[in-house]
């Protein structure tokens, strides 16, 4: 019998409907999911932002940490059906869902720890005749309801992210899970509850329709909206805003990976069939165009050919499968025509470049495509990764800073001052030196620019800016 997930609103109304939830490799169903209509998103809305307007209702910083560490070890005793469920309903891998959930319940006690570190500061008076017998300090505050709507492709741990993040900020909140994967968000918010939160402080909607979605986007009521997903999605619903909601967007990139001539090509393969094939290249950094010095580029597809070769592609339940399915059979089509266009435009094939089934797609290399076919210039977010040789790394960095997208890049080589070069002059908000673009660990910034994003991701980052400094001043003749 397949799961039943009823809305997640507090007193809602009756369910709209319902929506199946199936499995991308096969089609299977897993589950049905209850959806909410206008009626809903009102009663959400109204709950959340009456509990925030009511300062004694707020709960105290020690009961959101004995919530969070609860949460975290309810997570632990069920991790291995978290990263199973999230394998069935997101196509990532057994192997890579299990590490998706480890990190979920490490993202839950890093809030914990930004919890009991979180500290305010001492704004200096008595600087100036107009400030002397004065002290100020400031202390943060929550923001205001939190609207949270999140993507397919880490079904659990982009939840923590940004879930977990606003109950450790003092914040209510809302969250819209990707319908194709809500199962993973309904079982952590059910998880939350199960660890003492009440639930009108985190509540949870599919919705029937785009309209309703975003009429929950841009209610005046919502303080902090919480973005994970497509560029022009992200971009169209912050134009909609209401006015004073702050906002965070994370969107993707087509990241550029830089190969020197004197780079350790074993360690630059093995990172690069890591972070262009991991989740079948359904992340926002996934390495999808590297520059390769031209000495030796042809070497390094090669190899890089023969490594994504050797994955294993199949059913992500199992255990030793590597690569899984893409998240639609569109997206399959989609990827295909892509690397067909770059073949008709003169592109070079090592690897791959057929679809295997309607749901999944090998792992390909490409060398050489023109700069103006679409895996050059668009993120795919598909299992491709695109060799281009250069003569001269400046050269190679123009054309990696050339699109209008810039989040996470990367450079091989064996000398500092390459490095050093490459890191003064990519666009990107990190660059990594000898590891590939996807590397994340959850407390680090993770910031898209230009059009990748507005905002810094990382747990201790969106707990920060979930916040408000609120600065208390003193006056007395005794200071």
């Amino acid at each position: 019998m397949n799961d039943y997930f009823p809305l997640m609103i507090t007193d809602a109304p009756a369910k709209t409907g319902t929506v199946p939830v199936t499995a991308p490799f096969d089609g299977a169903p897993i589950a049905e999911v209850e959806t909410g209509g206008d009626a809903h998103v009102d009663k959400a809305l109204d709950t959340a932002h009456k509990l925030f307007r009511n300062r004694d209702c707020w709960l105290p910083m020690h009961e959101r940490i004995d919530i969070l560490e609860r949460a975290a070890d309810i997570m632990s005793e069920e991790s291995e059906t978290l990263a199973i469920e999230a394998a069935r309903e997101g196509g990532k891998p057994l192997m890579d869902s299990e590490i998706e959930a480890a990190r979920a319940i490490d993202g839950v006690r890093l809030c914990v720890e930004t919890l009991k570190t979180e500290v305010g500061a001492v704004i200096p008076m008595g600087t100036a005749q107009s400030s002397v017998n004065r002290v100020a300090f400031t202390q943060k505050e929550p923001i205001g309801v939190v609207v949270a709507v999140s993507a397919f492709n880490h079904p659990l741990n982009l939840i923590v992210h940004q879930v977990a993040a606003a109950v450790a900020a003092g914040c209510p909140v809302i969250v819209k899970p990707a319908g194709v994967t809500p199962l993973s968000c309904l079982r952590f918010v059910d998880i939350l509850r199960r660890a003492g939160l009440p639930q009108e402080w985190c509540q949870a909607i599919i919705t029937d329709a785009s309209a309703v979605a975003t009429r929950l986007v841009t209610d005046p009521r919502v303080g902090f909206f919480s973005f994970i997903g497509s560029a022009q999605i992200g971009w169209m619903l912050r134009s909609k805003l209401a006015p004073g909601t702050r906002c965070a967007l994370e969107h993707g990139g087509v990241a550029p990976l830089i190969v020197a001539a004197d780079s350790d090509l074993e360690l630059a393969v093995k990172a690069v069939t890591k972070g262009g094939y991991y989740h079948a290249g359904q992340v926002c950094v996934s390495v999808q165009r590297v520059y390769a010095h031209a000495s030796i580029a042809r070497e390094f597809a090669e190899r890089l050919a023969r490594a994504a070769s050797d994955l294993s592609i199949g059913d992500p339940t199992f255990a030793t499968t590597e690569i899984g399915p893409l998240i639609r059979h569109a997206e399959v089509e989609r990827v295909h025509r892509w690397v067909e266009e770059a073949l008709q435009a003169g592109t070079e094939r090592l690897g791959g470049g057929e679809p295997i089934s309607k749901s999944c797609y090998p792992c390909t290399v490409l060398f050489d495509p023109p700069s103006d076919v679409n895996v050059s210039r668009l993120e795919i977010f598909g299992p491709v990764v695109c060799v281009y040789p250069y003569d001269d790394m400046d050269v190679a960095i123009e054309q990696a800073n050339g699109l209008s997208v810039a989040f996470q890049a990367a450079i091989f080589t064996s000398n500092l001052d390459t490095a050093l070069r490459a890191f003064r002059r990519l666009d990107a908000s990190a660059v990594m030196v000898n590891e590939h673009t996807a590397f994340r660990v959850d407390g680090m910034p993770f910031a898209g620019l230009r059009e990748s994003g507005l905002g810094v991701g990382g747990i201790p980052y969106t707990i920060d800016e979930m916040q408000i400094e609120k600065m208390l001043l003193i006056r007395s003749p005794e200071l």
